[in-house]
């Protein structure tokens, strides 16, 4: 709703008629009402994100922003894209999925390590079980029936917008513990070093793998992609751990951010850009 919010407000700035949707079961008549010319995609997470709403957009004749169907829905399948970004020569995290109920008795694989869900964003779910834990994760009654449990790589948060064809420079994310849901959209959750105070080689690396990301789920606008890096083994230790096909578009989110800071792209013209990149696709 946030994200929603915002480029509503910033495409009436840059000049656009804008009619504000609440996605829901009547979706599909209240846009062949509206008949948009084209439609700016602000959902996050399952529907919005995975490749449905997507494909009824298809169906409909409507052009919209950000990525199809295929890139959607792959990308929201964390275990398929990073068998995809394997293939494709990027460093990934070693994972495994298992029943939720295992991850919840016993440790699946070595501490320190992450559950999160195979399909979902945000860090919505996700937790992190430290070196030395006494115990799994305690995970709550929302969770799958099966979720994935990732290597937990140490170190620094890195983050790399892609517009187009161009891979923007690296953002490092700063907060005072895990990076979690709070952290990202609270105010004050987290810090942005923009651009990252960090080795040539590891820009341009970020930049290197972001764009190849963006490239192998075949990714169309924007995407953004996250990565941590273990500084202590240089280049060694650079992870990529998944691409986002809808970042955020919040007052506290990366994406406007970079485009304002390493584009010169103010929050209306990223937005319009978005338009206009879904158009001329169209």
């Amino acid at each position: 709703m946030s994200s929603g919010a915002e480029c509503a407000a910033a495409l009436r700035q840059a000049g656009f008629d804008v009619t504000e949707i609440d996605a829901g079961q009547d979706l599909p008549a209240r846009l062949q009402a509206a008949a948009p010319d084209v439609v700016f995609n602000a959902l996050h997470g399952r529907f919005g994100e995975d490749g449905c709403v997507q494909g009824m957009l298809d169906w409909l004749g409507i052009p919209y922003t950000h990525s199809g169907v295929l890139a959607s829905a792959i990308a929201m399948d964390k275990t398929l894209s990073k068998q995809l970004f394997r293939d494709a020569g990027l460093p990934v995290a070693d994972s495994v999925i298992v029943p939720t109920d295992q991850a919840r008795r016993e440790h699946p694989i070595s501490p320190p390590y992450v559950v999160k869900p195979n399909d979902e964003g945000s860090s919505v779910g996700v937790y992190l079980v430290r070196e030395g834990a006494n115990g799994p994760a305690d995970i709550g009654a929302q969770m799958p029936d099966k979720v994935m449990v990732e290597t937990y790589i140490p170190g620094r948060e890195l983050t790399t917008l892609v517009l187009g064809e161009r891979a923007l420079g690296v953002t490092e994310i700063v907060s005072d513990d895990w990076y979690d849901y709070d952290a990202k959209y609270k105010a004050g959750g987290s810090r942005h070093v923009v651009p990252a105070e960090i080795p040539a080689d590891i820009t341009a690396a970020c930049q290197d793998y972001a764009l190849r990301a963006h490239r192998v789920l075949g990714c169309a606008g924007m995407s953004r992609s996250d990565f941590r890096w273990d500084d202590t083994r240089g280049l060694a230790g650079l992870y990529l751990l998944e691409t986002n096909t809808q970042p955020g578009m919040t007052p506290t989110s990366l994406a406007p951010e970079q485009a304002a800071i390493l584009a010169d792209m103010d929050f209306p013209a990223l937005c319009a850009w978005l338009i206009e990149d879904a158009l001329c696709r169209a």
